[in-house]
């Protein structure tokens, strides 16, 4: 393909999943154009990545459609496990947090990855976007001014898009990573074949996720589909040769076989899908003018639901600094850091699926059952970052900034605002937002001008003088965050930690041109 000037459309994004889907929403938002191919005449319509952690639900509160989000799922149900037809007792897969005034998503939401994806599709077309099905990624070249995707059209044609940017979320086996010549690096971590299946079942109670630990010929685990009348089958085989038949009259006779539950109750098969579990990792994430992202990066386990919930972290991280290179004049080495930022963190976060793949492959119990915080993803950090400046002499070694407080690379905690609201608030949106707590005081040249239209939009930098003190009480802004001037990226991490306010000029200024 020869190269071009002109472009057609800033990104292009192939792959219609959840990371694609959010990283759309994230750019119709913040007025880039793009366009959204998927080769799939439709979106997936299983319910493979069905738990959103807490982190993800403030991803999705920030993109505006949590209320839909909370309103189409529900908890995860108690676990009941089972030796043939005797019930052995419930108990929890996952510890159980309530809401907190930092964290006001307390615990892993469930929520079909089918419906995941029609409700950031509905957002996208909200604003202004959609998704042009049964459209395939088939090549990729690029210059230094940008990148020339070949595609295969509906119609069966054959078309060229020029785009400044693409991003590749076409998953594992997708064309992207393999046209940019990108290995990845990794490997089975059970030799044993999983089949997993969304079901209408009867004979069986929806309260339990039902577990037969034991079965003859492998593990099988039921699991009531909060917000349908779906199960979710999923099982597991203890003959590594196997060949799982996902049929309407295969998965009948698992169920007839495994559980005490009639074949006759399978009434339907929605959709099934049968793998190997593995575990692997690009060995980058960008190439040029081209990013990967979600499982064209990385390919998890699907214990401890990291995968989704990673994938659509990645499309948040990359969102943003598209953002600032395209519409706020941000130099394109803003980009370098994504890869800078999401590869450890993606590195890290598969080792957790797969220690804990592991330990439930093993029968380890205890290590099996607990889903605790290290799954939430409010912890996951970008401390020593390319984009993060901790400044204060108190977090400095030696200081005396106290270990619960946040430091600049953490994810910015939410706190309740003495006049009503809360810091999310000020937080929702594509800006950048600038906090001065306690006794900080704002740079001069970001204090509102009191004469300035209320309705006008503030910019690209939002700022707040924050007045709580600390007999507000231990949950206020300043009891959460202390005295100092905070920039919080529109990400919802910190990126600077200061009380002088002579750095947040040259902090911003790589953001902004």
């Amino acid at each position: 393909m020869a190269p071009n000037s002109a472009h057609d459309v800033d990104v292009l994004i192939a792959g219609a999943g959840p990371t694609g889907l959010a990283l759309a929403v994230d750019l119709a938002r913040r007025g880039i154009s793009a366009r959204l191919v998927e080769q799939s005449e439709r979106l997936f319509p299983g319910s493979r990545g069905k738990g959103l952690q807490p982190r993800t639900l403030e991803v999705l509160d920030d993109l505006g459609v949590i209320d839909a989000v909370i309103a189409s799922g529900g908890p995860y149900p108690l676990m009941m496990g089972w030796q043939d037809d005797r019930r052995l007792g419930e108990w929890d897969l996952l510890e159980r947090f309530a809401p907190t005034p930092r964290a006001p998503y307390g615990e892993v939401w469930m929520l079909t990855q089918w419906r995941t994806q029609e409700i950031l599709h509905e957002r996208l077309r909200e604003l202004g976007g959609g998704v042009e099905f049964g459209t395939a990624l088939t090549g990729i070249s690029q210059d230094d001014d940008g990148v020339d995707a070949a595609l295969s059209l509906p119609d069966g044609t054959a078309g060229t898009v020029r785009a400044r940017f693409l991003v590749a979320a076409d998953g594992g086996r997708g064309t992207g990573r393999r046209a940019l010549g990108v290995g990845m690096t990794g490997e089975t971590i059970d030799p044993h074949p999983i089949l997993i299946a969304d079901l209408l079942l009867g004979g069986i109670d929806r309260d339990h996720w039902h577990v037969w630990p034991k079965a003859e010929g492998g593990t099988v685990m039921l699991c009531p589909l909060a917000g349908t009348d779906h199960f979710q089958l999923l099982a597991q085989y203890t003959d590594t040769g196997t060949e799982p038949d996902g049929s309407v009259e295969g998965i009948r006779e698992l169920i007839g076989a495994r559980t005490p539950i009639g074949a006759e109750q399978v009434h339907e098969v929605l959709w099934s899908s049968a793998f190997h579990p593995s575990a692997a990792m690009a060995d980058r994430f960008r190439v040029g003018r081209v990013f990967l992202a979600g499982d064209a990066a990385h390919i998890h386990s699907p214990a401890g639901g990291q995968g989704l919930n990673t994938s659509v972290q990645d499309a948040y991280n990359l969102g943003w600094k598209l953002g600032q290179v395209l519409r706020h004049g941000a130099g394109p080495e803003l980009l370098d850091s994504y890869e800078e930022e999401r590869l450890p963190i993606a590195a890290d976060v598969l080792g957790l699926s797969t220690r804990l793949h592991g330990a439930t492959r093993d029968g380890d119990d205890t290590a099996a059952r607990q889903r605790g915080t290290d799954t939430h993803g409010l912890e996951l950090n970008y401390r020593g970052g390319p984009l993060t400046r901790e400044l204060r002499p108190a977090a400095l070694p030696g200081g005396t900034l106290p270990e619960e407080a946040p430091r600049a690379g953490d994810r910015a905690p939410d706190a309740p605002l003495a006049g009503g609201g809360r810091l999310f608030d000020l937080f929702r949106g594509p800006h950048f937002t600038l906090l001065a707590v306690g006794t900080a005081q704002l740079p001069a040249d970001l204090v509102a001008d009191p004469g300035a239209d209320p309705e006008a939009d503030p910019g690209p930098v939002h700022a707040h003088r924050i007045d709580d003190a600390p007999e507000h009480g231990a949950n206020s802004a300043y009891a959460v965050y202390g005295d100092g001037l905070f920039v919080v990226r529109p990400d919802g991490y910190l990126g600077l930690a200061t009380e002088d306010p002579a750095d947040v000029a040259g902090y911003l200024a790589r953001f902004t041109g």
